[in-house]
Parts: structure tokens; sequence; C-alpha cells
């Protein structure tokens, strides 16, 4: 199988380029390796931070992602805080189906479109967990009504957001390099997770309203780094000076 060669002594500004009839292989320097092989090296795309620059001109999807977030997260919050004594949450469920749900989704998809694996997972998962939480509350999909005993009930939704505390507290672990307020989000929306988790497993509302509490403070973190993300000084007066961890960029 023929492929062009590439001379990098005479373009320093290319160290990295293809070559064959269908680009499998890559060229580091004057090392030529297969495009499946290195990919394997490093698991692919799910490697954390390492991955190429977008090919193509995107807006930045962050921003819309972690807005949905937020207002679904505030506005159920609110009802898991029993404020102002409201209890019914089915005024959540247009908001977890469509933006929570299908707006965070669509962001997740188009961080995947710019190469951002972190943000693509995260969002995406998010949206799906706001989507599945929307179908649990709506009669015609038949989930709540299929459990005769009310117990079983609360401990299969214990188990339904044990498995997102567990998949929230793995993102947490990845946010250790970025800013406070970035991973302080993931931190704190771990713990209203671990909450809510408990007030489901123990049927004590305590810790259902103490997630709730919490949760609205994670809901104003969301538009915080949503935030931080549009405002520039062009449509702006007031913009965001991260404060990175450490490790995180100076």
């Amino acid at each position: 199988m023929s492929s062009e060669h590439y001379d990098y002594e005479n373009d320093p500004h290319h160290p990295v380029t293809t070559s064959g009839p269908n680009n499998e292989y890559i060229h580091i320097g004057n090392t030529k390796v297969r495009k499946d092989e290195l990919l394997s090296a490093f698991g692919g795309a799910l490697y954390t931070g390492v991955h190429a620059a977008p090919t193509h001109k995107f807006a930045n999807p962050g921003p819309l992602g972690l807005s949905a977030f937020a207002l679904t997260t505030f506005v159920l919050s609110m009802f898991n805080a029993r404020a102002m004594g409201v209890t019914n949450n089915k005024v959540v469920v247009g908001l977890a189906f469509f933006y929570g749900g299908f707006i965070q989704l669509l962001a997740g998809m188009w961080e995947i479109a710019i190469e951002n694996t972190f943000g693509g997972t995260a969002l995406s998962s998010y949206g799906g967990f706001w989507m599945a939480w929307a179908a649990i509350q709506t009669p015609a999909f038949g989930i709540a009504s299929s459990y005769d005993d009310k117990v079983e009930f609360y401990n299969a939704i214990g188990f339904f957001l044990l498995g997102w505390t567990i998949f929230s507290a793995m993102l947490t672990l990845c946010t250790l390099k970025s800013t406070v307020a970035f991973s302080g989000m993931f931190a704190l929306l771990t713990v209203t997770f671990v909450l809510l988790t408990i007030g489901d497993f123990t049927r004590n509302t305590d810790f259902t309203r103490a997630g709730g509490i919490l949760g609205v403070i994670v809901a104003f973190m969301a538009w915080y780094n949503a935030f931080a993300g549009i405002a520039t000084p062009q449509n702006s007066y007031i913009t965001v000076k991260p404060f990175y961890l450490p490790g995180g960029k100076a």
C-alpha cells in the first residue's frame, strides 16, 4: 500500500500530518505510525485532556448546557427544599424533558462536535438524567405505577440516584485541575446526590430538604460558570476572572 511522503525538515509549521489513501498513517517527526494503533495507546478519544484542535468553527456550547442544567436544577431543588410549602413538583417535568433534558443533550452533542470529551460526556449524561427523571414522573410511561410497594419504589429511586452520585463523583475527579467554581460545582452536585439518595433510602425528608437547599446553590454555581463562558469585554461590563486550582492553567 503506497503512501505520500511528507518532508518535515522543510516545513516546520506542520510537525504532525497524515498520509495514505484513507489517512490511516500519522507522521510525527520522522516517525510513522498507524492512526488506530496510536489512538488505542491512549484509550481512543476518551483519554482525558488529549484531543486535537477542532477542525470547524463552532460557538461554545458549554454555557447553553450549563444554563439548561442550572435552571432545571434550581426549580426542582426549590421543591425538594419545600420552599413556600410547595410539594407538587410536576411543573418541573416540562423543563426536565425539554430544557434540562433535550437542550442539554444537544449542547453535549455539540461539545462532542468540537472534540471536548469531558463536556460532551457531562452535558449529554445529565441531559439523559433529566429526561429519565421526567419519564419516572410521567404517568404515561407507567414507571411509578408499576410499583405496588411504596417502600420498594423509594428504594428503586435510591438506586437511580446512587448511580448518578457515583457518576458525579467520577466527573468531579476530572475537574481537579480546572477552576474553583467549576470543580466546586461538581463537588457540591455530588454531595447533593448523596443527600437525595439517603433521603429516598431512609424516607427522611430532612435529607431531601438538605439536598434541595444544596441543589439551589449548585444551580447558581452552574449559572456562574455559564456566565463566565458568555460574558466578554465586548458584551458586558462585568466579566469573570477564573481562579485555577493547583496544577491548573496559570
